[in-house]
């Protein structure tokens, strides 16, 4: 599914005018699937009193629409009106057929009768502004929305936010201080990238993503796009009947030292987990009978020590002439930033012949002190940071890197030539090719030891399988997402742990096959 910016939406829907399709038809549409997704959060709606905030464009017209539906469907419906309408508005004149409170802002003296509808209302829909340019909020759209918040924080008022809430940079997540905090976001069409950038989305709520009628075709130009179910039932690899395991690929994992043991076992584990044929974990020799009393299903390149714990640099050596065996080489995974640890790392590089590179962790940081680190390297790579790595590679804070989550990867995949899998709420996965990918999945509870190296553990064995580098990567963050939000679903986001991902990921892995096949 494609991520527009407001431009991009304004010009589609032009497009889609110029097609056929007039813009009533397309409120008519989007009104009626804010009621629904309102009715289906709020329950019987006869017990509900809605309050709709209608601004002056298309936006407030969509909102006309849904409290039509909404009274249609047995709910009590007000209509504050914050900006003037135009004098033929149809939506309107329905409206106030049906008798429907409407209350004009400009004859509402100190909101007075505004106060008396929000103090009674269960619901508050948002049809204020829309994909428009962000401008500061002021006069009774600040006054109105304020109120609501206050309202908000002293019971349980739930919020429908049309298209994106009130004063949200469509395009940035940029937000104004009265911006409301919605429970609901019902995005028409395609969703819009502020949907996805902080501070903006902590204040979308649920967010459900509606067609209104216009043609998907209408974005094909666009590239960037939010990971879906459908597309990751169709890029799943195929699992044929007559195969073995160098059917599903082969993956080296070089992992793990001293302090960070359990992160060789979670990479591996999770290659496996996804389907990958065979893993086996280079790593040093003393750590190997450790690690093998938990992973059995593993096999084992014990690696030559300077000491107990850390590989020497002749290590390299020996890594370079097993890999040719693999499809995918993943290194970083709790390796740790010993000087011979870097020394190991920087060896392996720079040199050819090897398979698909998965960078992770302690090699991203260890590679990121290398002058021009990325012309050492291959162009069959995933690199997989979080913020402070992904600073420390490109030179840039990790407050720039936030605040243009989307801009930054796209500009060093392209400048790189590497897949860049920027972690974090919202993962992005860029392509060198200009091409972004957005993970669907917030999910605190991720934010714990441990689950990034089960990221880069599917990543791999899903590349192993033969994906392309950026499919591997983008279902790879799709499928960790999932199975966390499955965990989240079970025992909530306070005190998952990365190994209870483990178990969850063939289950999604079924769960997507079941539900492409359905």
């Amino acid at each position: 599914m494609k991520i527009v910016t407001a431009a991009q939406m304004n010009q589609i829907d032009r497009e889609c005018a110029r097609q056929g399709t007039p813009v009533n038809v397309l409120m008519e549409n989007a009104g009626k699937a804010v009621t629904v997704e309102t009715r289906r959060s709020l329950g019987m709606l006869n017990k509900q009193h809605i309050l709709c905030l209608i601004g002056g464009g298309n936006n407030g017209g969509d909102g006309l629409v849904a409290a039509r539906y909404l009274k249609d469907l047995g709910a009590k419906v007000s209509v504050y009106l914050c900006s003037d309408r135009p004098a033929n508005d149809a939506n309107l004149k329905l409206v106030q057929e049906r008798r429907i409170t409407c209350i004009e802002a400009k004859n509402d003296k100190d909101l007075k009768q505004f106060q008396g509808l929000l103090d009674s209302a269960t619901c508050v829909i948002d049809a204020l502004l829309g994909t428009g340019k962000m401008r500061p909020l002021e006069g009774v759209f600040k006054q109105v929305l304020e109120k609501t918040a206050a309202e908000k924080q002293k019971r349980n008022l739930f919020i429908v936010a049309v298209d994106l809430p009130s004063g949200m940079d469509a395009d940035t997540g940029a937000v104004d201080p009265a911006c409301p905090y919605a429970d609901l976001t019902v995005t028409l069409a395609f969703p819009k990238p502020g949907l996805f950038l902080f501070p903006g989305a902590e204040r979308v709520g649920k967010l459900v993503i509606t067609d209104i009628g216009i043609p998907e075709s209408l974005a094909d130009s666009v590239t960037t796009e939010l990971i879906t179910d459908d597309w990751a039932g169709i890029t799943l690899p195929r699992r044929r009947l007559n195969s073995n395991k160098g059917t599903f690929g082969r993956v080296m994992v070089v992992a793990g030292s001293s302090n960070y043991i359990g992160a060789a076992y979670l990479a591996c584990s999770s290659a496996l987990r996804v389907g990958a044929g065979l893993v086996t974990l280079a790593t040093a020799s003393s750590l190997t009978p450790i690690i093998a009393s938990r992973l059995a299903e593993a096999t084992y390149l014990p690696l030559p020590e300077i000491e107990p714990c850390i590989v020497s640099v002749e290590a390299a050596k020996i890594v370079r002439h097993e890999s040719g065996q693999y499809n995918v080489l993943l290194i970083g995974c709790g390796l740790g930033q010993n000087p011979a640890t870097a020394k190991f790392v920087s060896g392996l590089f720079g040199k050819k012949g090897l398979p698909t590179l998965v960078i992770d962790a302690d090699a991203l940081n260890i590679i990121s002190k290398l002058p021009k680190w990325w012309e050492r390297l291959p162009d069959n790579v995933i690199l997989t940071p979080h913020p402070g790595e992904m600073s420390r590679l490109c030179g840039l804070s990790v407050e720039q890197i936030q605040a243009d989550r989307m801009g930054v990867a796209m500009k060093f995949a392209a400048e790189w030539q590497k897949i860049i899998v920027l972690k974090g709420a919202y993962t992005v996965i860029a392509a060198p090719d200009g091409r972004c990918r957005i993970s669907p999945f917030a999910n605190p509870g991720l934010a714990s030891a441990g689950t990034g190296d089960v990221l880069a553990g599917v990543i791999a064995g899903l590349a192993a399988q033969g994906l392309t580098l950026f499919d591997a990567a983008s279902l790879g963050v799709f499928l960790h997402g999932k199975a966390g939000e499955k965990i989240k679903d079970e025992m909530g986001d306070a005190g998952m742990i990365a190994s209870d991902l483990l178990p969850a990921l063939p289950v999604m892995i079924k769960e997507i096959r079941e539900k492409g096949r359905g």
